[in-house]
């Protein structure tokens, strides 16, 4: 599993070979006097000053395709699609998350336009990390169904067409259009699933595919959107600080 070395790196402990040492008879307590693993705890326990670590998988989904060339949807399934991870590292969980992102390939905008299309179970789980938008200075799009939701929250949005509600002939843009043309920063959207129509479905693929197409980070989750606005915060904050796992540990 990848998540053991990284859990390695991030506690500074070897946990493989403490592992192989007690499969070969070794007890915890002797690991612990050898000092390959920590004098006390079970590892759940966060030492005081210890650094924040972010896992984040990469997944190029601009290189996947289906056997028609089309762009395969961005929503994960059982097939294997990360090709690899990055692991973000600060003092605090906003750097560390932002760091992450930027290391994975999707860095997190500081400023812009963030559109929003979510499923009914999230819309009002939703609210609270909208608002941490508009208080950083982020103008907020949303389709039609969500932006009812968001309105009566007292979030201020702008509304846009879906894809499937674009009139043939009309110079209104649909927000693919929108995310094609640069006009997105980031994009929030999460999927209705077998609950929702074919139009709904679709115009989500197509959201989805077309940010993968412009480059524009996108989150499918209601933690992830709260996550970005931690780390979006914490880079309008200031530079996002370098430091090595050495000077961590020292």
């Amino acid at each position: 599993s990848r998540t053991v070395p990284f859990v390695s790196k991030a506690t500074d402990t070897a946990l493989a070979k403490a592992a192989a040492l007690i499969m070969l008879g070794s007890s915890v307590a002797q690991l612990r006097q050898q000092g390959r693993l920590r004098a006390e705890g079970d590892g759940a326990i966060v030492l005081l000053g210890a650094p924040v670590a972010v896992k984040e998988a990469v997944m190029p989904f601009n290189r996947f395709r289906t056997s028609t060339a089309a762009f395969v949807d961005t929503l994960l399934g059982p097939e294997m699609r990360s090709t690899g991870e990055v692991m973000g590292l600060s003092d605090n969980f906003g750097t560390a998350f932002a760091k992450s992102q930027a290391g994975g390939g999707g860095p997190l905008p500081t400023s812009g336009t963030v559109f929003v299309s979510i499923a009914d179970r999230d819309k009002r789980h939703a609210i609270w990390p909208l608002r941490r938008f508009l208080d950083l200075g982020f103008r907020i799009l949303a389709t039609r169904g969500t932006a009812s939701v968001l309105r009566r929250n007292g979030i201020t949005v702008e509304e846009v067409k879906k894809l499937s509600e674009r009139v043939e002939g009309s110079d209104e843009r649909s927000i693919v259009d929108l995310i094609k043309a640069g006009d997105i920063d980031l994009i929030f959207n999460t999927p209705d699933g077998g609950t929702a129509g074919e139009s709904t479905r679709e115009d989500g693929y197509y959201i989805r595919t077309a940010a993968v197409l412009a480059d524009v980070p996108l989150i499918t989750t209601v933690p992830g959107l709260a996550a970005a606005a931690q780390g979006i915060e914490a880079k309008q904050s200031g530079a996002l600080d370098v430091r090595s796992l050495q000077d961590w540990r020292a």
